[in-house]
């Protein structure tokens, strides 16, 4: 029991740090997800901002953990076009895998009485060689559009896809629509 409190402690803390931490669900999943700037502790000053990530998913037979590593930048030249690259380990059942991720959001050029808006893509994949285990490969998409409704509070909702293929089986671990909630920091 102490170790439980403390673990859940030291996430409080880590949450109460987070940039951005966001909830969605739909009739038969639960997502809860974190991202900890650390681009001041990184130090670099290049523009490019640097995080960690966590990420938790319920569905009714399965649960998912995920924690990432990546950068994001502004593309040059085109405003409002950002790309995100990173690392993450994932952790299922019986299942390990290292994928890479990229992500590219566009702000949409709105005026001013229109809420900041945002498209996402993303795209994340282990081969066998990153798959441990008893998996395989991993292979996840979303899409996503984001309505920032109050300052840094956003609605959002979108689509995911994630296949965990096994060395004995391929398994289709979600497939569904989701709306959220983030709030940032």
């Amino acid at each position: 029991m102490k170790k439980f409190i403390c673990t859940a402690a030291i996430a409080g803390i880590t949450l109460v740090q987070a940039s951005s931490l966001g909830i969605n669900v739909n009739s038969d999943d639960v997502e809860v997800n974190g991202k900890l700037d650390i681009t001041s502790a990184v130090g670099f000053g290049s523009g490019t901002s640097y995080f960690l990530s966590g990420d938790y998913l319920h569905t009714d037979d399965d649960n998912l953990f995920k924690a990432g590593f990546g950068a994001s930048n502004t593309l040059s030249g085109a405003e409002g076009l950002t790309f995100t690259f990173g690392l993450e380990g994932v952790f299922g059942d019986s299942y390990v895998a290292m994928p890479l991720f990229g992500e590219a959001k566009l702000r949409l050029p709105l005026d001013e009485p229109i809420p900041a808006t945002s498209l996402s893509a993303r795209f994340d994949y282990a081969p066998s060689v990153l798959s441990f285990v008893d998996a395989d490969q991993y292979l996840e998409y979303r899409f996503e559009a984001d309505v920032e409704v109050i300052n840094n509070v956003h609605v959002y909702g979108g689509y995911r896809n994630i296949d965990t293929d096994y060395e004995a089986h391929d398994y289709n671990l979600n497939d569904s629509w989701y709306g959220g909630l983030k709030i940032s920091f």
